[in-house]
């Protein structure tokens, strides 16, 4: 046979016949090998004979197959659904919302477009996954509305392990009942995305909690922060990315899409995908792992391994180390050597941490499918973490899941597809070679265990590396083992742990900066937006500082009383507690911070911008309705105007009405204004002029019964009554007298029942008010809770006020003061001017 003496034998050498009736003709003389492949694994799948998705690029694809990109990137349809989401509802966004916002947009959890409805989230919490219909044979299943009496289902599944939801207030849900689509926001009121036909419904938070996590344990960090007050309800819909997602923290270069992951992984040649996440520094034993992986690969035929190094990007708990600090550590390592760039591509995958362990562990898999990755390395207690409370059958401290379950359970878990896992137990450092490993039993003493809080110890003492001979107690000695890191990567670790309280770090991916200033709002591009030392300055025409409350004039001319100028500092629709500091020289703008913490307004969207009338003051030693006293800050101001105001931006405005709140004794007034530019501004003062001795009243006056409490109340008094009181507030303020917009002499300030020296004067100095107490979080949400009732929708806006204005008419006169009083007192104008307004 082999010298060909027998013809006809294997019939290699016999008379191509071609076939009666071919399923497939594959012309491969004429077409290349990719197209000829195409059209054979084509026919395949049509017959049967193959199952599973298609991997264009060679690389796994995401769960459903389809990969998912909701980024609008076009410039014309940008501009155009930016415009759009300026006229809609809006729903503000926290850290870790943004974070969700990211994933679901970028595709890491296909095949889920935006945040889940509650009939996709019902499946999660109870399977685990979730109904798909790629071909859409049920109607656009996956993006319709949760119909509790539907009987047809899809019947492929793909894995969904942990819930993604978007917590919303009472006040949110009415805000955006009825709407078609709705604007997601982050704390600086700029719209990141818009929401379709969004889904409202009740957040069941202990069910959630308790099928998400398995435990009790209000204290756990990500359970704590579900638990918060307030967001009984949840928003779920398709979401559209206006534009992609980024931070401005000087990290954005290592934050890629799905898509631009596997085009980097082509890039480097890559035939198979292994990624390893971390949300620590790496040292030698995850170095031994990634690099051990990798050659389990090239041993099962793998020629170009390439390993995405993917840290953990969203929010973590304060104990964890910064983003920065692990970004920067990697770097070290991959320059090293240690994790060769040819072979390494770091990319930073943007879902928070929960911290939910075995559940946990299988999203944190499924979402590297969507980028790409064949493999995933899992080593011990994945995802896991401590009790952070006792409760029945734990302690503080005890493990909440067993070390070796998530790994187990991740392996073992249905919906992983065709990823393949690579585990690995716990690993010591070999005191004999100075390597990370696996403990040989044969020689236990030569084997140290270097756990994370010994790491943490050692790094707080800027460990050395140790002597050639290593000693037991590396803390005493203060050394750490040759090998057991890279060095400039141990630097960047135990500078932190050495600064942790005193530097400035990046924890996690939160946005930064995009806060829109006024021009005359001066701030460091080091310490932008969105970190706690934030500050802006007002500047005045010289570049000079000067205080928003005693430089700048409360009437905008002597000859108009009927306006004064307003500072915004808080734009409408932003959710940062951005307030006029009053201990600051030269007062500037700053959040307010509780623990060290920045603070937010929680309830909702604002529909009107906030601030206050500089040169005004809340004296807290006069008393007036019901016995309360002044809050010790100026005149806070809710401006109703369409328009958005910048921070530190001042406005000539038109009052409407004081709104009284009563906040633990203390009597805090929220005056109403619309923009003097604002179309409603012409009708309110002709209405107002219209309506002798009217009066102004704002939804219900439950001020008496709740004051006799100490609680909280609110009322709105009539136009000419509060002009009276309001005017006698601003006589009785600081009391300098200067030319307008000029420099008020210093003057004594009387701070609860104290005198104190009042140093505002051309040097700026700060105001001292020892004795202040500030309640502008909860008086702020009072107040807009009234005002909602009235201006519940945008739309609505100039309805309300005019309905409001005919309430001024309807009344008759109060206390013997004509409406045509109006809110006057300057601190700022001369005596004889403010006669002249009187």
């Amino acid at each position: 046979v082999a010298k060909g003496l027998i013809k006809g034998f294997t019939g290699v050498d016999a008379p191509y016949e071609a076939p009666l009736h071919a399923e497939l003709t594959l012309k491969n003389s004429e077409l290349p090998v990719e197209q000829c492949v195409d059209q054979l694994v084509m026919a395949l799948t049509a017959a049967g004979a193959l199952s599973g998705h298609a991997m264009p690029d060679g690389l796994t694809p995401p769960d459903g197959g389809v990969h998912i990109n909701r980024i609008t990137t076009a410039p014309e349809a940008l501009l155009a659904r930016r415009k759009e989401a300026e006229t809609l509802p809006k729903v503000p966004l926290t850290d870790i919302d943004v974070n969700w916002l990211q994933v679901v947009g970028e595709g890491w959890a296909a095949p889920l477009r935006g945040f889940m409805r509650e009939g996709t989230l019902v499946q999660t919490l109870h399977f685990n996954s979730v109904l798909h219909d790629p071909n859409n044979v049920t109607g656009d299943y996956n993006s319709a509305t949760t119909d509790w009496m539907q009987s047809s289902f899809p019947r492929e599944r793909v894995s969904s392990p942990v819930p993604i939801v978007l917590p919303v207030t009472d006040f949110t849900r009415r805000q955006i009942a009825g709407a078609g689509a709705v604007a997601l926001t982050n704390a600086a009121g700029v719209a990141l995305a818009i929401l379709r036909s969004p889904e409202v419904y009740e957040l069941r938070v202990r069910e959630l909690i308790h099928r998400t996590f398995g435990m009790t344990d209000d204290e756990h960090p990500y359970v704590k922060e579900l638990l918060k007050p307030g967001k009984d309800y949840a928003v779920g819909g398709e979401v559209e990315l206006l534009g992609k997602i980024t931070y401005n923290d000087g990290l954005d270069a290592y934050r890629l899409t799905a898509e631009e992951l596997r085009a980097a992984f082509k890039a480097k040649g890559a035939d198979v995908v292994y990624a390893f996440q971390t949300r620590n520094p790496t040292h030698a034993g995850h170095a031994f792992l990634m690099k051990d992986s990798r050659q389990k690969l090239m041993a099962r035929g793998y020629k170009k391994p390439v390993l995405w190094l993917s840290p953990l990007g969203g929010w973590t708990k304060a104990s964890d180390v910064p983003l920065d600090v692990r970004v920067k550590q990697h770097q070290e390592v991959m320059a090293a050597g240690e994790l060769h760039p040819d072979w390494t591509v770091m990319a930073i995958w943007p879902s928070p941490m929960i911290y939910a362990g075995p559940t946990e562990v299988q999203f944190h898999a499924k979402s590297r499918r969507a980028g790409g990755a064949s493999y995933f390395t899992v080593g011990r207690d994945p995802a896991g973490m401590p009790y952070s409370s006792d409760g029945p059958g734990h302690e503080e401290g005890d493990d909440i899941y067993h070390p070796d379950h998530g790994r187990y359970a991740l392996m073992s878990s249905p919906g992983v597809g065709g990823m393949q896992f690579l585990g690995f137990s716990k690993v010591y450092y070999d005191k004999k070679d100075h390597t990370m490993r696996g403990k040989d039993e044969s020689r236990p003493d030569d084997f140290i265990s270097i756990s994370g809080s010994k790491m943490r110890k050692l790094a707080a003492l800027a460990a050395k590396p140790c002597p050639p001979t290593i000693p037991s107690d590396l803390i005493a000695s203060k050394c750490i083992p040759p090998g057991f890191m890279v060095q400039k990567g141990w630097e960047i670790v135990s500078d932190y742990y050495i600064r942790q309280k005193t530097g400035d770090w990046v924890p996690y991916s939160k946005q930064l900066g995009g806060l829109p200033l006024a021009p005359n709002m001066r701030s460091s591009a080091e310490q932008p937006f969105g970190k706690v030392a934030f500050t802006a300055h007002f500047v005045g025409a010289d570049g000079a500082q000067i205080s928003p409350w005693h430089n700048l004039a409360l009437y905008p001319t002597a000859s108009e009383p009927s306006f004064v100028n307003f500072v915004c500092e808080i734009p409408r629709g932003a959710t940062a507690k951005l307030e006029v500091q009053k201990e600051k020289p030269f007062n500037p703008i700053m959040q307010d911070t509780k623990k060290g913490a920045l603070r937010y307004y929680t309830y909702g969207a604002s529909f009107f911008n906030y601030g206050m009338l500089p040169q005004t003051w809340e004296d807290p030693a006069k008393k007036g309705f019901n016995g309360t006293v002044g809050d010790n800050d100026p005149l806070d101001v809710m401006d109703l105007s369409s328009r958005t105001c910048k921070v530190g931006e001042m406005r000539k405005v038109k009052i409407l009405g004081d709104l009284e709140l009563i906040d633990q004794g203390e009597l805090d007034h929220k005056i109403i204004v619309v923009d003097a530019e604002d179309p409603l501004a012409a009708s309110a003062a002709s209405a107002a002029a219209a309506g002798e001795g009217g009066g102004l009243r704002l939804g219900r006056v439950p001020v008496e019964r709740r004051a006799a409490r100490g609680g909280v109340g609110e009322r709105v008094e009539p136009l000419a009554h509060r002009g009276r009181r309001v005017r006698e507030r601003l006589e009785d303020g600081l009391g300098g007298v200067a030319g307008e917009g000029g420099e008020a002499e210093p003057a004594p300030v009387k701070v609860g029942g104290e005198r104190a020296a009042s140093a505002v004067a051309g040097d700026g100095a700060a105001v001292q008010h020892p004795a202040a107490r500030l309640h502008h979080h909860h008086a702020r949400h009072r107040a807009h809770e009234a005002l909602r009732r009235l201006v519940h929708r945008e739309e609505d806006r100039a309805a309300a006020v005019r309905r409001l204005l005919e309430r001024l008419e309807q009344q008759p006169r109060r206390h013997g003061v004509e409406a045509r009083e109006r809110l006057v007192g300057d601190q700022g104008a001369s005596a004889a001017a403010r006669a002249q307004h009187e």
